[in-house]
Protein backbone atom coordinates (compact mmCIF):
# COMPACT_ATOMS: atom_id res chain seq x y z
CA UNK A 1 0.00 0.00 0.00
CA UNK A 2 0.96 3.91 -0.45
CA UNK A 3 0.50 6.11 1.39
CA UNK A 4 -0.07 10.01 1.35
CA UNK A 5 0.77 11.73 4.53
CA UNK A 6 0.54 15.45 5.03
CA UNK A 7 3.53 16.80 6.12
CA UNK A 8 2.01 19.93 8.02
CA UNK A 9 -0.56 17.83 10.29
CA UNK A 10 1.10 14.59 10.02
CA UNK A 11 -1.91 12.59 9.41
CA UNK A 12 -2.69 10.06 6.34
CA UNK A 13 -4.48 11.85 3.84
CA UNK A 14 -5.13 8.40 1.75
CA UNK A 15 -4.17 5.02 1.16
CA UNK A 16 -3.40 3.78 -2.64
CA UNK A 17 -3.56 -0.07 -3.39
CA UNK A 18 -0.28 -0.84 -5.53
CA UNK A 19 -0.91 -1.64 -8.94
CA UNK A 20 0.06 -5.70 -9.29
CA UNK A 21 2.24 -6.75 -11.54
CA UNK A 22 0.09 -8.07 -13.77
CA UNK A 23 -2.01 -4.89 -13.82
CA UNK A 24 1.04 -3.31 -14.57
CA UNK A 25 1.73 -5.15 -17.72
CA UNK A 26 -1.90 -4.67 -18.77
CA UNK A 27 -1.78 -0.67 -18.59
CA UNK A 28 1.63 -0.65 -20.50
CA UNK A 29 0.09 -2.83 -23.31
CA UNK A 30 -2.77 -0.72 -23.72
CA UNK A 31 -0.77 2.29 -23.63
CA UNK A 32 1.49 0.61 -26.47
CA UNK A 33 -2.30 -0.23 -28.44
CA UNK A 34 -3.50 3.21 -28.03
CA UNK A 35 0.07 4.82 -29.21
CA UNK A 36 -0.05 2.64 -32.09
CA UNK A 37 -3.60 4.50 -33.40
CA UNK A 38 -2.42 7.98 -31.72
CA UNK A 39 0.53 8.56 -33.46
CA UNK A 40 -1.45 8.69 -36.75
CA UNK A 41 -3.47 11.26 -35.22
CA UNK A 42 -2.84 14.53 -36.99
CA UNK A 43 -1.32 17.68 -35.35
CA UNK A 44 -4.55 20.05 -35.57
CA UNK A 45 -6.75 17.57 -33.66
CA UNK A 46 -3.29 16.62 -31.19
CA UNK A 47 -3.36 20.51 -30.57
CA UNK A 48 -6.81 20.83 -29.76
CA UNK A 49 -6.27 18.17 -27.12
CA UNK A 50 -3.48 19.64 -25.64
CA UNK A 51 -5.28 23.13 -25.38
CA UNK A 52 -8.26 21.70 -23.64
CA UNK A 53 -5.86 20.21 -21.18
CA UNK A 54 -5.00 23.50 -20.40
CA UNK A 55 -8.14 24.99 -19.81
CA UNK A 56 -8.99 21.52 -17.41
CA UNK A 57 -5.83 22.88 -15.40
CA UNK A 58 -7.60 26.70 -15.51
CA UNK A 59 -10.95 25.27 -14.48
CA UNK A 60 -9.61 23.04 -11.76
CA UNK A 61 -6.40 25.40 -10.17
CA UNK A 62 -8.00 26.13 -6.84
CA UNK A 63 -8.75 22.36 -6.50
CA UNK A 64 -4.88 20.84 -7.78
CA UNK A 65 -3.16 23.33 -6.13
CA UNK A 66 -4.99 22.33 -2.79
CA UNK A 67 -4.38 19.01 -3.57
CA UNK A 68 -0.70 19.38 -3.99
CA UNK A 69 -0.22 21.26 -1.00
CA UNK A 70 -1.94 18.52 1.30
CA UNK A 71 0.24 15.85 -0.20
CA UNK A 72 3.72 17.34 -0.41
CA UNK A 73 3.08 20.92 1.79
CA UNK A 74 4.38 23.85 -0.32
CA UNK A 75 2.28 27.37 -0.07
CA UNK A 76 -0.89 26.94 -1.94
CA UNK A 77 -0.11 30.40 -3.83
CA UNK A 78 2.57 28.74 -5.11
CA UNK A 79 0.81 25.25 -5.74
CA UNK A 80 -2.45 27.30 -8.14
CA UNK A 81 0.89 28.54 -10.12
CA UNK A 82 2.37 25.71 -10.65
CA UNK A 83 -0.88 24.42 -12.21
CA UNK A 84 -1.15 27.73 -13.77
CA UNK A 85 1.95 27.09 -15.55
CA UNK A 86 1.25 23.37 -16.38
CA UNK A 87 -1.73 24.96 -18.54
CA UNK A 88 1.16 27.35 -20.07
CA UNK A 89 3.53 24.35 -21.40
CA UNK A 90 0.01 22.71 -22.46
CA UNK A 91 -0.74 26.09 -24.52
CA UNK A 92 3.29 25.86 -25.63
CA UNK A 93 3.29 22.74 -27.35
CA UNK A 94 0.17 22.83 -28.31
CA UNK A 95 0.84 25.86 -30.55
CA UNK A 96 4.26 24.88 -31.72
CA UNK A 97 4.94 21.17 -31.82
CA UNK A 98 3.80 20.92 -35.57
CA UNK A 99 6.60 23.82 -36.33
CA UNK A 100 9.16 22.17 -34.20
CA UNK A 101 8.78 18.46 -35.84
CA UNK A 102 8.17 19.63 -39.42
CA UNK A 103 10.27 17.89 -42.17
CA UNK A 104 13.15 19.29 -42.53
CA UNK A 105 14.86 19.56 -45.94
CA UNK A 106 18.23 19.29 -46.53
CA UNK A 107 20.29 19.64 -49.92
CA UNK A 108 22.73 16.61 -50.60
CA UNK A 109 23.01 14.33 -54.15
CA UNK A 110 19.70 13.13 -54.19
CA UNK A 111 16.69 14.53 -55.34
CA UNK A 112 14.82 14.60 -52.22
CA UNK A 113 16.48 14.37 -48.70
CA UNK A 114 15.57 15.68 -45.42
CA UNK A 115 15.02 14.57 -41.70
CA UNK A 116 11.76 13.64 -40.08
CA UNK A 117 10.74 13.00 -36.44
CA UNK A 118 8.98 10.41 -35.71
CA UNK A 119 7.55 8.76 -32.32
CA UNK A 120 9.19 6.17 -30.50
CA UNK A 121 6.10 4.44 -28.47
CA UNK A 122 5.43 4.42 -25.03
CA UNK A 123 7.86 6.32 -22.78
CA UNK A 124 8.16 5.84 -18.36
CA UNK A 125 8.13 8.73 -16.58
CA UNK A 126 9.80 8.26 -13.02
CA UNK A 127 8.76 11.97 -11.11
CA UNK A 128 9.59 13.19 -7.74
CA UNK A 129 7.08 14.63 -5.23
CA UNK A 130 8.64 18.38 -5.01
CA UNK A 131 6.90 19.88 -8.27
CA UNK A 132 4.29 16.97 -8.28
CA UNK A 133 2.70 18.57 -11.83
CA UNK A 134 4.81 20.52 -13.41
CA UNK A 135 7.75 17.84 -13.83
CA UNK A 136 5.23 15.72 -15.35
CA UNK A 137 3.23 18.32 -17.40
CA UNK A 138 6.68 19.35 -18.65
CA UNK A 139 7.18 15.55 -20.06
CA UNK A 140 3.65 14.78 -20.72
CA UNK A 141 2.78 18.18 -22.77
CA UNK A 142 6.12 17.72 -24.96
CA UNK A 143 5.48 13.96 -25.32
CA UNK A 144 2.30 13.07 -26.31
CA UNK A 145 2.33 15.85 -28.85
CA UNK A 146 5.07 14.21 -30.84
CA UNK A 147 2.74 11.23 -30.49
CA UNK A 148 4.05 9.14 -28.12
CA UNK A 149 1.84 7.54 -25.14
CA UNK A 150 3.15 7.83 -21.42
CA UNK A 151 3.60 5.98 -18.72
CA UNK A 152 4.09 7.84 -15.24
CA UNK A 153 5.51 6.07 -11.89
CA UNK A 154 5.30 8.94 -9.80
CA UNK A 155 6.51 9.27 -5.66
CA UNK A 156 4.45 7.53 -3.60
CA UNK A 157 3.48 10.30 -1.28
CA UNK A 158 1.77 12.60 -4.27
CA UNK A 159 0.11 9.45 -5.29
CA UNK A 160 -3.09 11.60 -5.37
CA UNK A 161 -1.22 14.15 -7.80
CA UNK A 162 -0.32 11.32 -10.09
CA UNK A 163 -4.04 10.02 -10.43
CA UNK A 164 -5.63 13.76 -10.74
CA UNK A 165 -2.55 14.31 -13.84
CA UNK A 166 -4.33 11.07 -15.48
CA UNK A 167 -7.83 12.68 -15.39
CA UNK A 168 -6.81 15.95 -16.89
CA UNK A 169 -5.74 14.38 -19.86
CA UNK A 170 -8.90 11.91 -19.77
CA UNK A 171 -11.42 14.95 -19.28
CA UNK A 172 -9.58 17.04 -21.98
CA UNK A 173 -10.37 13.87 -24.44
CA UNK A 174 -7.39 12.18 -24.89
CA UNK A 175 -7.60 8.57 -26.26
CA UNK A 176 -8.28 6.94 -22.28
CA UNK A 177 -4.99 4.31 -22.49
CA UNK A 178 -2.86 6.98 -24.07
CA UNK A 179 -1.28 8.33 -20.75
CA UNK A 180 -1.62 6.10 -17.30
CA UNK A 181 0.00 6.17 -13.93
CA UNK A 182 0.97 3.52 -12.55
CA UNK A 183 0.75 3.14 -8.31
CA UNK A 184 3.94 0.80 -7.52
CA UNK A 185 7.30 1.38 -5.23
CA UNK A 186 10.49 2.06 -6.67
CA UNK A 187 11.92 -0.86 -5.78
CA UNK A 188 9.33 -2.34 -8.30
CA UNK A 189 10.07 -0.59 -10.93
CA UNK A 190 13.33 -2.61 -12.69
CA UNK A 191 10.45 -4.61 -15.25
CA UNK A 192 9.03 -1.85 -15.73
CA UNK A 193 12.12 -0.55 -17.55
CA UNK A 194 13.00 -3.63 -19.13
CA UNK A 195 9.28 -4.31 -20.54
CA UNK A 196 9.75 -4.41 -24.37
CA UNK A 197 7.08 -2.24 -24.96
CA UNK A 198 8.63 0.69 -22.87
CA UNK A 199 10.97 2.35 -25.32
CA UNK A 200 12.85 5.23 -23.56
CA UNK A 201 12.80 6.17 -19.63
CA UNK A 202 12.76 9.73 -18.34
CA UNK A 203 13.89 10.66 -14.64
CA UNK A 204 13.86 13.70 -12.33
CA UNK A 205 14.99 13.04 -9.36
CA UNK A 206 18.36 12.51 -6.65
CA UNK A 207 21.78 11.45 -8.50
CA UNK A 208 21.48 7.73 -7.11
CA UNK A 209 17.80 7.44 -8.90
CA UNK A 210 19.15 8.16 -11.86
CA UNK A 211 22.21 6.16 -11.63
CA UNK A 212 20.18 3.51 -11.35
CA UNK A 213 17.52 4.12 -13.69
CA UNK A 214 19.64 5.14 -16.34
CA UNK A 215 21.84 1.97 -15.43
CA UNK A 216 19.09 -0.37 -16.04
CA UNK A 217 17.54 1.45 -19.00
CA UNK A 218 20.92 1.44 -20.68
CA UNK A 219 21.29 -2.25 -19.77
CA UNK A 220 18.34 -2.70 -22.36
CA UNK A 221 19.84 0.13 -24.93
CA UNK A 222 16.59 2.46 -23.77
CA UNK A 223 17.31 6.07 -24.41
CA UNK A 224 17.01 8.28 -21.61
CA UNK A 225 17.01 12.10 -20.15
CA UNK A 226 18.29 12.47 -16.48
CA UNK A 227 17.23 15.60 -14.59
CA UNK A 228 19.15 15.33 -11.35
CA UNK A 229 20.26 17.43 -8.05
CA UNK A 230 21.73 20.63 -7.92
CA UNK A 231 23.88 22.95 -5.71
CA UNK A 232 23.28 25.86 -7.57
CA UNK A 233 25.84 28.77 -6.92
CA UNK A 234 24.97 32.08 -6.92
CA UNK A 235 27.99 34.92 -7.66
CA UNK A 236 27.04 38.26 -6.15
CA UNK A 237 29.98 40.33 -7.54
CA UNK A 238 31.80 43.94 -6.13
CA UNK A 239 29.28 45.91 -8.73
CA UNK A 240 25.84 43.65 -7.70
CA UNK A 241 22.91 46.15 -6.49
CA UNK A 242 23.06 44.23 -2.94
CA UNK A 243 19.38 45.17 -2.22
CA UNK A 244 18.31 43.62 -5.42
CA UNK A 245 20.23 40.66 -5.26
CA UNK A 246 19.45 39.72 -1.33
CA UNK A 247 16.00 40.00 -2.22
CA UNK A 248 16.40 37.66 -5.61
CA UNK A 249 18.77 35.34 -3.17
CA UNK A 250 15.92 34.75 -0.76
CA UNK A 251 13.44 34.75 -2.88
CA UNK A 252 15.05 31.25 -4.59
CA UNK A 253 16.56 30.31 -1.46
CA UNK A 254 13.14 29.61 -0.18
CA UNK A 255 10.79 28.40 -3.49
CA UNK A 256 8.93 25.26 -2.68
CA UNK A 257 10.53 25.57 0.61
CA UNK A 258 13.73 25.21 -0.60
CA UNK A 259 13.17 21.56 -2.56
CA UNK A 260 13.95 22.93 -6.13
CA UNK A 261 16.57 21.53 -7.93
CA UNK A 262 17.41 25.10 -9.36
CA UNK A 263 17.01 26.85 -6.20
CA UNK A 264 19.87 28.68 -5.45
CA UNK A 265 21.92 26.96 -2.89
CA UNK A 266 25.60 28.35 -2.44
CA UNK A 267 25.84 32.02 -2.03
CA UNK A 268 29.34 33.00 -3.33
CA UNK A 269 30.20 36.60 -2.33
CA UNK A 270 33.48 38.86 -3.62
CA UNK A 271 34.94 40.11 0.35
CA UNK A 272 34.77 43.64 -0.86
CA UNK A 273 30.77 43.63 -0.45
CA UNK A 274 30.44 40.31 1.62
CA UNK A 275 29.21 42.01 5.04
CA UNK A 276 26.34 44.21 3.38
CA UNK A 277 25.41 41.32 1.37
CA UNK A 278 25.28 39.52 4.44
CA UNK A 279 23.96 41.58 6.80
CA UNK A 280 20.64 42.05 4.24
CA UNK A 281 20.94 38.37 3.50
CA UNK A 282 20.21 37.34 7.32
CA UNK A 283 17.99 40.22 7.96
CA UNK A 284 15.43 38.78 5.13
CA UNK A 285 16.10 35.31 6.06
CA UNK A 286 14.98 36.05 9.63
CA UNK A 287 11.66 37.90 8.62
CA UNK A 288 9.95 35.08 6.80
CA UNK A 289 7.05 33.40 8.33
CA UNK A 290 7.10 29.83 8.59
CA UNK A 291 3.40 27.99 9.32
CA UNK A 292 0.23 26.70 8.13
CA UNK A 293 0.88 26.49 3.83
CA UNK A 294 -2.59 27.43 3.73
CA UNK A 295 -2.01 30.62 5.27
CA UNK A 296 -0.76 33.11 2.98
CA UNK A 297 1.14 34.69 5.01
CA UNK A 298 3.37 31.72 5.40
CA UNK A 299 6.22 32.20 2.48
CA UNK A 300 7.51 28.84 4.32
CA UNK A 301 5.35 25.81 4.77
CA UNK A 302 6.68 22.58 5.77
CA UNK A 303 9.09 20.41 4.21
CA UNK A 304 7.90 17.37 2.15
CA UNK A 305 8.31 14.79 5.20
CA UNK A 306 9.35 14.66 8.74
CA UNK A 307 12.22 12.21 7.10
CA UNK A 308 13.63 14.76 4.71
CA UNK A 309 13.64 17.23 7.58
CA UNK A 310 15.72 15.48 9.87
CA UNK A 311 17.95 14.45 6.94
CA UNK A 312 18.64 18.32 6.07
CA UNK A 313 18.86 18.96 9.82
CA UNK A 314 21.90 16.48 9.91
CA UNK A 315 23.47 18.25 7.27
CA UNK A 316 23.39 21.31 8.63
CA UNK A 317 24.95 20.28 12.03
CA UNK A 318 27.50 18.02 10.35
CA UNK A 319 28.54 21.83 8.43
CA UNK A 320 28.58 23.70 12.15
CA UNK A 321 30.64 20.66 13.66
CA UNK A 322 33.44 21.18 10.51
CA UNK A 323 33.24 24.64 11.34
CA UNK A 324 30.15 27.01 9.81
CA UNK A 325 29.02 29.45 11.54
CA UNK A 326 25.03 29.61 11.99
CA UNK A 327 23.61 32.98 11.45
CA UNK A 328 20.04 32.06 12.14
CA UNK A 329 17.77 29.19 11.79
CA UNK A 330 18.91 25.70 12.24
CA UNK A 331 16.76 24.26 14.89
CA UNK A 332 14.24 21.81 14.45
CA UNK A 333 10.73 23.96 14.95
CA UNK A 334 8.62 22.88 17.97
CA UNK A 335 5.59 23.49 15.85
CA UNK A 336 4.24 20.42 14.54
CA UNK A 337 4.81 18.76 11.43
CA UNK A 338 8.16 18.87 9.12
CA UNK A 339 9.01 22.32 9.75
CA UNK A 340 12.09 23.78 9.16
CA UNK A 341 13.52 27.35 9.92
CA UNK A 342 14.98 29.60 7.05
CA UNK A 343 18.92 28.88 8.04
CA UNK A 344 21.88 30.46 6.66
CA UNK A 345 25.12 29.02 7.47
CA UNK A 346 28.72 31.04 6.89
CA UNK A 347 31.92 30.12 6.89
CA UNK A 348 31.03 27.64 4.45
CA UNK A 349 34.25 25.64 3.17
CA UNK A 350 34.94 22.49 0.58
CA UNK A 351 35.07 19.60 2.88
CA UNK A 352 31.31 20.34 4.34
CA UNK A 353 27.93 18.80 3.78
CA UNK A 354 27.16 22.78 2.99
CA UNK A 355 29.86 22.82 -0.02
CA UNK A 356 29.77 19.42 -1.27
CA UNK A 357 26.14 17.89 -1.02
CA UNK A 358 22.42 19.17 -2.17
CA UNK A 359 20.95 20.93 0.43
CA UNK A 360 17.22 20.05 -0.23
CA UNK A 361 15.58 22.91 1.60
CA UNK A 362 15.65 26.58 2.85
CA UNK A 363 19.35 26.54 4.28
CA UNK A 364 21.53 28.79 2.53
CA UNK A 365 25.52 28.75 2.53
CA UNK A 366 27.48 31.76 2.52
CA UNK A 367 31.19 31.09 0.73
CA UNK A 368 33.36 34.63 0.64
CA UNK A 369 35.77 34.78 -1.94
CA UNK A 370 38.58 37.30 -3.14
CA UNK A 371 37.55 37.67 -6.88
CA UNK A 372 36.05 37.42 -9.44
CA UNK A 373 38.23 34.83 -10.91
CA UNK A 374 38.03 32.55 -7.42
CA UNK A 375 34.12 33.31 -7.29
CA UNK A 376 34.10 31.61 -10.86
CA UNK A 377 36.40 28.82 -9.91
CA UNK A 378 34.35 28.25 -6.45
CA UNK A 379 31.13 28.14 -8.54
CA UNK A 380 32.56 25.37 -10.66
CA UNK A 381 34.03 23.46 -8.23
CA UNK A 382 30.98 21.16 -7.59
CA UNK A 383 29.59 17.61 -8.79
CA UNK A 384 26.42 19.88 -9.94
CA UNK A 385 25.86 21.58 -12.81
CA UNK A 386 22.09 22.36 -13.11
CA UNK A 387 21.69 26.13 -12.60
CA UNK A 388 24.31 29.45 -11.83
CA UNK A 389 23.59 33.15 -11.46
CA UNK A 390 25.42 36.35 -11.67
CA UNK A 391 24.15 39.55 -10.19
CA UNK A 392 26.52 42.52 -11.42
CA UNK A 393 25.52 45.96 -12.73
CA UNK A 394 28.03 45.37 -15.40
CA UNK A 395 25.26 43.25 -17.46
CA UNK A 396 28.04 43.04 -20.29
CA UNK A 397 30.43 41.12 -17.71
CA UNK A 398 27.99 39.12 -16.04
CA UNK A 399 26.90 37.86 -19.34
CA UNK A 400 30.56 36.85 -20.36
CA UNK A 401 31.31 34.84 -16.95
CA UNK A 402 27.42 33.28 -17.79
CA UNK A 403 27.96 32.13 -21.31
CA UNK A 404 31.71 31.11 -21.51
CA UNK A 405 32.86 30.67 -17.64
CA UNK A 406 30.26 28.96 -16.04
CA UNK A 407 29.35 25.10 -15.77
CA UNK A 408 25.56 24.56 -15.64
CA UNK A 409 22.78 24.01 -18.07
CA UNK A 410 21.05 27.22 -17.39
CA UNK A 411 22.97 30.48 -16.44
CA UNK A 412 20.95 34.00 -15.71
CA UNK A 413 22.15 37.30 -14.96
CA UNK A 414 20.53 39.28 -12.36
CA UNK A 415 17.88 36.82 -11.64
CA UNK A 416 16.89 33.45 -10.21
CA UNK A 417 17.06 30.39 -12.62
CA UNK A 418 13.56 29.30 -13.18
CA UNK A 419 12.26 26.65 -16.16
CA UNK A 420 10.37 27.97 -18.99
CA UNK A 421 8.71 26.66 -21.80
CA UNK A 422 10.44 28.22 -24.76
CA UNK A 423 14.39 27.60 -23.02
CA UNK A 424 15.95 24.68 -22.85
CA UNK A 425 16.20 22.88 -19.53
CA UNK A 426 18.73 20.39 -18.13
CA UNK A 427 22.12 19.71 -16.85
CA UNK A 428 25.89 18.78 -16.80
CA UNK A 429 28.02 17.12 -14.45
CA UNK A 430 26.13 14.56 -11.91
CA UNK A 431 23.19 17.09 -12.79
CA UNK A 432 22.27 14.90 -15.53
CA UNK A 433 21.82 15.02 -19.78
CA UNK A 434 19.09 15.71 -21.90
CA UNK A 435 17.15 17.92 -22.42
CA UNK A 436 13.42 19.29 -21.35
CA UNK A 437 11.43 21.97 -22.07
CA UNK A 438 11.26 24.30 -25.99
CA UNK A 439 12.44 22.55 -29.11
CA UNK A 440 15.11 20.44 -27.59
CA UNK A 441 12.73 18.64 -25.24
CA UNK A 442 10.50 17.41 -27.98
CA UNK A 443 12.91 15.96 -30.35
CA UNK A 444 14.76 13.91 -27.00
CA UNK A 445 11.77 11.04 -27.65
CA UNK A 446 11.47 10.81 -31.06
CA UNK A 447 13.28 8.70 -33.99
CA UNK A 448 15.32 11.61 -35.99
CA UNK A 449 14.78 9.79 -39.26
CA UNK A 450 17.07 10.62 -42.38
CA UNK A 451 14.83 9.91 -45.40
CA UNK A 452 16.62 9.97 -49.25
CA UNK A 453 15.03 10.00 -52.64
CA UNK A 454 17.46 9.04 -55.22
Amino acid sequence: MLQSINPYTEVVIKTYPEHSPKEIEKIIESADKTFLSWQKVEFKKRSALMKKAGDVLRKRKDEFGELMTLEMGKPLEQSIAEVEKCAWVCDYYSENAKRFLSDELIETDASKSYVSYQPLGVVLAVMPWNFPFWQVFRFAAPGLMAGNAGILKHSSNVSGCALAIENVFKEAGFPENLFRAILVKSSEMEFVIEHPLVRAVTLTGSVSAGKAVAAKAGSVLKKTVMELGGSDPYIILDDADLEEASSTCVTSRLINGGQSCIAAKRFIIVESVYAEFEKLFVEKMKNVKMGDPFNKENLLGPQASVSLRNELHQQVLRSVEMGAKLLTGGELSKIKGAFYPATVLSGVKKGMPAYDEELFGPVAALIKVKNENEAIETANDSIFGLGAAIFSQDVTRAEEIAKTKMNAGSCFVNSFVKSDPRLAFGGVKQSGFGRELSVFGIREFVNIKTVYVK
